[in-house]
């Protein structure tokens, strides 16, 4: 698909801004790396956690580099892209290190640059490479992604993509009032400002409402509905999605043709210069991926979060290319889908969470005819909240994870107060991962008086200190290994 959404023009920007970037890099070796994943999957906590064991010699053993001692030391340095905010790590990390709360979520996108010296283990490549990278960190609301499949799709398309998604059983009671206005409403008519308005505020409630915990749904397009930023009340989000239009041309004045001239502004103006100036610059790429929370959904929120995995891969430009083709075009060569809080399990699970991503990631691969990049899959917590134990109930142990549930987190009819650590018991991940999966004669809404599994929130962990009172860095689970798949082939 991305071969479709840019023209001739975007190409020839896409590779002057290439090829000034590989000059540069013959002097100053760097990698960018997107961040990306819809909200609340764990964008901020990952790259913080990345940074944060970096600089501080966190425990990374399955990162090779580290382990074998080759890291000499890690660094923050000014970003190169001066018109990009800059990621607020230190804050971040004051956040979850002094404060133990999680910080703000991604709203718009944002770059850090780290740069690592290290040794090579290679005496050959330590006679040619100046044992230094610069990894350019460039986080993304994975709702801003979701956009770029618009860029191949008509008004007609959108729009009846958007209420044949709307009637499916898990989104039909929240699209009810948008649907009903909508069909009240002649497309034909003369167009009008405030009709327009009454429309888009409609359908982004719809949208609004199926990003709750209870649904968790994930393929919500348009992704500025949901995180507007500057563009809140202007035209180009005062469109929404009309009924019973044809794809005949719309007539001139009418409202009909006044949303599709809105809806392409949109794309002209909004979504294809985030593609052209950010996606098709990056090198290597991770999507964080909030399966717990689509779990707690239900089969309908597990199908839709497929659904929106699928869209975000079709959108990458994947493959390996010449040392030619790589100096006009970058290409993403290794992609990790990974499922966050994966310390909300006992580790008796992860095994089977895993087993959940990678039918995701296999399933979303082949259906967006992705090809020409190396995929993998991981379950991971980049801030590891938890710790791991037993209880007795009766004659049975149990395996539980401890921790603090944040305040106001509920389970079995209890509520939490954000202070009191606590043992809970999660249940286990069905053995048959396919009927986490399956909506056929399922109910969207979960029975939360007594669900299968059902995980809670808990507060960033109390960090440990060593005898001369050095704050050690942040736990994690298997962020070692995240990184030896995204960066570990440049460090060797």
């Amino acid at each position: 698909m991305a071969s479709s959404l840019t023209t001739f023009t975007d190409e020839a920007r896409i590779a002057l801004d290439t090829v000034s970037g590989r000059a540069t890099g013959l002097f100053s070796p760097s990698l960018r790396l997107g961040v990306t994943g819809l909200s609340r999957a764990g964008k901020t906590v990952f790259i913080s956690a990345l940074v944060h064991n970096f600089i501080h010699g966190g425990r990374l053993p399955l990162f090779e580099a580290q382990k074998s001692g080759r890291i000499a030391r890690a660094f923050l340095e000014q970003q190169p892209d001066d018109a990009v905010p800059r990621f607020q790590y230190e804050d971040h990390i004051a956040a979850l290190v002094n404060d133990r709360v999680w910080p703000d979520s991604t709203r718009a996108i944002s770059e850090l640059r780290l740069t690592i010296e290290y040794e090579s283990a290679s005496g050959w490549s330590r006679m040619f490479s100046s044992g230094r990278l610069s990894v350019d960190i460039v986080d993304y609301p994975g709702e801003w992604l979701l956009d770029l499949p618009l860029l191949g799709k008509s008004f007609a398309d959108f729009s009846h993509e958007a209420f044949e998604m709307a009637v499916l059983p898990v989104r039909e009671d929240l699209s009810q009032a948008w649907r009903a206005l909508s069909a009240g409403i002649d497309p034909n008519a003369d167009a009008d400002e405030m009709t327009a308005r009454r429309l888009a505020e409609s359908f982004a409630a719809y949208l609004k409402a199926c990003k709750l915990d209870e649904r968790a749904l994930s393929t919500l397009p348009p992704g500025r509905f949901l995180m507007p930023g500057d563009l809140e009340g202007s035209p180009a989000l005062t469109f929404a999605p009309l009924a019973a239009i044809g794809d005949k041309r719309p007539r001139a004045g009418s409202l009909h043709a006044m949303m599709d001239r809105r809806y392409e502004a949109y794309k002209t103006h909004v979504v294809k210069p985030f593609f052209r100036e950010h996606i098709t610059r990056l090198d290597r790429q991770i999507v964080l991926i909030d399966a717990m929370q689509a779990l707690n959904a239900g089969p309908g929120a597990m199908a839709d979060l497929e659904r929106a995995v699928t869209e975000i891969l079709s959108c990458f430009r994947p493959g390996r290319g010449s040392f030619l083709t790589d100096l006009f075009s970058r290409r993403i060569d290794r992609i990790l889908v990974a499922a966050t809080k994966a310390d909300h399990l006992h580790h008796e699970s992860h095994d089977r969470l895993q087993a959940i991503v990678r039918r995701l990631a296999d399933r979303a691969v082949a259906r967006a005819n992705f090809t020409g990049a190396d995929v993998d899959v991981v379950a991971m917590a980049a801030v590891r909240a938890t710790r791991e134990g037993t209880v007795r109930q009766g004659r049975e142990t149990l395996p539980v994870i401890i921790g603090t549930p944040i305040a106001g987190e509920k389970i079995n009819g209890e509520t939490f107060d954000g202070r009191t650590e606590t043992a809970i018991f999660p249940g286990d991940l069905p053995e048959n991962i396919d009927a986490v999966f399956d909506v056929s004669g399922a109910d969207h809404r979960q029975d939360s008086a007594d669900p299968a599994i059902r995980f809670v929130r808990f507060r960033p962990p109390k960090l440990e200190r060593t005898a001369e009172g050095v704050t050690l860095s942040l736990p994690h689970i298997r962020l070692d290994r995240a990184l030896q798949f995204l960066i570990g082939d440049h460090l060797a």
